[in-house]
């Protein structure tokens, strides 16, 4: 039970740095975006990886060649959906996100904070952390698609520049929103 011989430890040595060796191969083949944490099914390939890794490692029925048809499972299909994501708008707004403007003009923005499940606090830390101690001094706040909270000291530029992509955010000359959606 606590051993069970050295020929078990040297399969979970050897199998773990080739199916180590393998995933490295596969991810620089691959590109920087298979471990990007960019959104929800980014990272959910990421976990998978690390299980599958672990599972070609430890359970001695996964052959180091299953793990790595797994890997390239896992990395071909998030290359697909990437790919996919950047020619369609569908596949794109299936898959990520859309920042989301929580605070903005002195206000915070309380039905986009319910939907996102952002408190007024978390906000308030994400201000502070930035080193504002008034949100006076705060133009907007937006919680972008990786769920980091971004914390903007100046008034955004009348046609949207960087906030056109974000749900909420009105271009004042035009009133087009920035986002096609509010949910």
């Amino acid at each position: 039970m606590f051993f069970e011989g050295w020929s078990a430890v040297g399969r979970v040595v050897l199998s773990g740095l080739l199916a180590y060796i393998a995933l490295v191969v596969f991810l620089r083949v691959s590109g920087k975006r298979t471990l990007a944490k960019m959104n929800a099914f980014d990272l959910v390939v990421t976990v998978a990886l690390g299980s599958t890794l672990a599972a070609t490692m430890l359970d001695e029925e996964i052959s180091l060649v299953q793990g790595a048809a797994a890997f390239l499972t896992l990395i071909g299909a998030q290359f697909l959906i990437t790919w996919l994501s950047l020619r369609s708008a569908r596949v794109r707004n299936l898959v990520k996100a859309r920042p989301r403007l929580v605070f903005f003009r002195g206000e915070f923005r309380e039905e986009a904070m319910r939907r996102e499940r952002v408190t007024r606090s978390e906000i308030l830390a994400a201000v502070r952390s930035e080193g504002n101690a008034n949100m006076d001094d705060v133009a907007a706040v937006v919680l972008e698609t990786n769920g980091r909270i971004t914390v903007l000291k100046t008034e955004p530029v009348p046609d949207g520049g960087m906030m056109g992509d974000v749900d909420g955010y009105e271009v004042p000359d035009r009133g087009h929103r920035g986002g096609d959606r509010e949910g």
